[in-house]
C-alpha cells in the first residue's frame, strides 16, 4: 500500500482542519519527511478544499470524514458555551465557532440535494406523462380496429347470399323507413337515412319481437342518427334466432336503453315478408 492510500483520509481531513492533535502531529512529521506522493496528494487536497465555496463535490464525504467534522464542531460548540459571554463574543468576532468554509460546502451540498429532488420530479413527470400518451395511442388504436372490424362484419352481412332484408316501415308519414340486413350466421346490420334524432338524449332501440305466444319484446342495442340523420347499427350478436323472431321493432328510448319498451314502437317489420340479399 502506497503512502497515499495510507494517508488518504487524513491529508483530506488535515486540508480541511478536523484533525485532533496526535493525528495532526503524526501526519505533519511524515509530511516533514518531503514525501513526494503525501506532499502531491495534500496539495491537492487543499485545491479541492478551495473549491468547495464555489461548486458541489461530485460525491459525498466518507462516513469517516463525516464523522471526523461532526467531533469537531461539537468540540468547539461545548469549548464555547463553557466560556464566558464575553470570551463568547471576542471568540465569534474573531474566528467562528464553525468555519465559513463548512457553511459554504453545506450550502453546496444543500444546493445538489434540492436539484436532485427537483430533477427525479421532473423525469418521473415525464415519465408518467410519456406513460399516459401511449395508453391513449394504443387505445385509439384498438378503437380505430374495433371500428375498421365493425365495417368489415357491416360489409360482410350487407353482401352475404344468404342475409334477409327485413323493411321496418312507419305510420308517421314525416318519418323515413328503415331497412334491416339479417344474416343467421354473421348478425344484423339495421341502417336508416334522414332519420329525425330523438330528443335531449334519448335514443333508439332496437327489438326483437318472439314468435312465441305471450313472449316479451327481447331488448337489442341503441343508436343515435348523426346530425344528418343518417346511422348504421352492426347487432353482431342477436339477443335471439331469426326462425324464432316475428318482427323486429324500434323504438325511442332513454339513454341507455331499457329493459322493455317505454314507448310504443316507431318502426316495424316482420321477418315473414324478409326477402334475400341476392
Amino acid at each position: 500500500m502506497s503512502n497515499a492510500d495510507q494517508f488518504g483520509e487524513l491529508l483530506e481531513a488535515y486540508a480541511l482542519g478536523a484533525l485532533d492533535a496526535p493525528e495532526r502531529a503524526a501526519l505533519e512529521a511524515h509530511l516533514a519527511t518531503n514525501c513526494p506522493e503525501c506532499t502531491a496528494a495534500l496539495a491537492e487536497a487543499r485545491w479541492l478544499v478551495s473549491q468547495l465555496a464555489y461548486a458541489a463535490p461530485d460525491a459525498a464525504p466518507s462516513d469517516m470524514l463525516r464523522g471526523r467534522l461532526m467531533q469537531i464542531v461539537r468540540a468547539e460548540a461545548a469549548q464555547e458555551t463553557a466560556s464566558a459571554a464575553r470570551e463568547i463574543r471576542v471568540a465569534r468576532a474573531a474566528k467562528p465557532a464553525v468555519p465559513y468554509w463548512m457553511w459554504a460546502a453545506a450550502a453546496a451540498l444543500l444546493v445538489v440535494a434540492v436539484y436532485s429532488t427537483w430533477t427525479a420530479r421532473k423525469l418521473q413527470e415525464q415519465v408518467y406523462e410519456t406513460n399516459q400518451r401511449a395508453i391513449a395511442e394504443l387505445n385509439s388504436r384498438e378503437k380505430i380496429e374495433e371500428e375498421l372490424a365493425a365495417v368489415r362484419r357491416e360489409a360482410s352481412i350487407l353482401a352475404d347470399p344468404g342475409s334477409f332484408k327485413i323493411a321496418l316501415a312507419t305510420s308517421q308519414p314525416d318519418l323515413a323507413p328503415m331497412q334491416a340486413n339479417w344474416s343467421p350466421q354473421l348478425g344484423i346490420v339495421l341502417s336508416g337515412r334522414k332519420i329525425q334524432p330523438p330528443a335531449g338524449d334519448r335514443v333508439l332501440q332496437l327489438w326483437l319481437i318472439p314468435k312465441a305466444e305471450g313472449s316479451k319484446p327481447i331488448p337489442s342495442q341503441t343508436v343515435r342518427p348523426d346530425a344528418n340523420g343518417n346511422f348504421v347499427l352492426l347487432v353482431a350478436t342477436p339477443p335471439g334466432a331469426m326462425e324464432d323472431t316475428k318482427a323486429l321493432a324500434v323504438t325511442e328510448e332513454p339513454a341507455g336503453g331499457s329493459p322493455l319498451p317505454t314507448t310504443p314502437p316507431t318502426w316495424v317489420g316482420t321477418t315473414a315478408s324478409a326477402s334475400p340479399t341476392r
